[in-house]
């Protein structure tokens, strides 16, 4: 059974850091292209970055750039974003997703709850 569960979100104030992470399980996890989206009340998901399995490659909304980092761990089949100067406009629930053309599969987690209060 596929899982992706998401935890370590949270309140906090502007300027301060919070660490997701992604829990993997019942797939390959090193083959899958890992990536967070998120989403705001009244806006559509949006994708705030992946990393490509093999090369480690990654691609940040322009939003978040220079303020979080996407890590894999594929020996905890694990998947954290490290989310560093939060602002108001990130807050929204975050989902982590897992994706393979070479499988055609896609996952979801559930979600997690970040607010960022001013």
């Amino acid at each position: 059974q596929v899982q992706l569960v998401e935890s370590g979100g949270g309140l906090v104030q502007v300027g301060e850091s919070l660490r997701l992470s992604c829990a993997a399980s019942g797939f390959t996890f090193s083959l899958y292209t890992m990536s967070w989206h998120r989403q705001a009340p009244g806006k559509e998901r949006e994708v705030v970055v992946g990393i490509i399995s093999t090369t480690r490659r990654t691609n940040y909304a322009d939003s978040v750039k220079g303020r979080f980092t996407i890590f894999r761990d594929d020996f905890k089949n694990t998947v954290y974003l490290q989310m560093n100067n939060l602002r108001p406009e990130d807050t929204a629930v975050y989902y982590c997703n897992a994706q393979s053309v070479q499988f055609n599969s896609n996952y979801w987690g559930q979600g997690t709850q970040v607010t960022v209060s001013s």
